[in-house]
């Protein structure tokens, strides 16, 4: 008698109609794996980067250094998850937010300078230079995904940067808070 096998039907969590190769500011966040304190800790509302945090710090600088169509804007870099916002535009970069009209695409294959593509070798390389760090190599330090949000306008903008900016101030409270800081 031949064992069934479950099939494993992961959902996407992004916008089916939306183009993630497009012009857009994202808003994106990123856990670590099980939510471990790895990056930093929160002394008295201050950010304090442990070596961990010094290479994912190090690594976001060069997602945009490798990639000439990205512009980064705020981020921080929690003990247990990153926040960024980061533009992605094929003209010129400017300070003007980005019509954010879906466009119409093909879901479900990888694009080629996509957000998710942009994402998964930000993390890549952060996992690399970690395990080697630490000596584990194939050891997680991510989670699977990565949550985003696509930036519809000033206001919207403005409250996520303003958000980014006080996490630290709101660690106690906030959704990632595991008791430790």
């Amino acid at each position: 008698m031949k064992a069934k096998l479950k099939k494993h039907h992961r959902k996407s969590i992004r916008l089916k109609t939306w183009d993630y190769t497009s012009d857009a500011v994202y808003f994106i966040t990123i856990c670590t794996h099980n939510h471990q304190n790895l990056f930093s800790k929160i002394i008295n509302g201050n950010l304090v980067y442990s070596n961990f945090g010094n290479i994912v710090q190090e690594e976001w600088i060069r997602t945009a250094e490798l990639r000439n169509y990205i512009k980064l804007d705020e981020h921080i870099i929690m003990p247990n998850h990153f926040h960024g916002m980061l533009w992605i535009c094929r003209g010129s970069i400017n300070d003007e937010l980005i019509d954010t009209k879906p466009p119409r695409k093909k879901f479900g294959s990888i694009q080629p300078k996509s957000l998710s593509v942009i994402i998964r070798s930000f993390k890549s390389a952060v996992t690399k230079r970690i395990n080697e760090v630490r000596q584990t190599p194939g050891k997680p330090v991510w989670q699977r995904n990565f949550y985003e949000h696509i930036i519809r306008d000033e206001k919207d903008y403005y409250r996520i940067k303003e958000y980014i900016l006080n996490n630290p101030l709101k660690w106690t409270d906030d959704r990632y808070y595991n008791g430790t800081s």
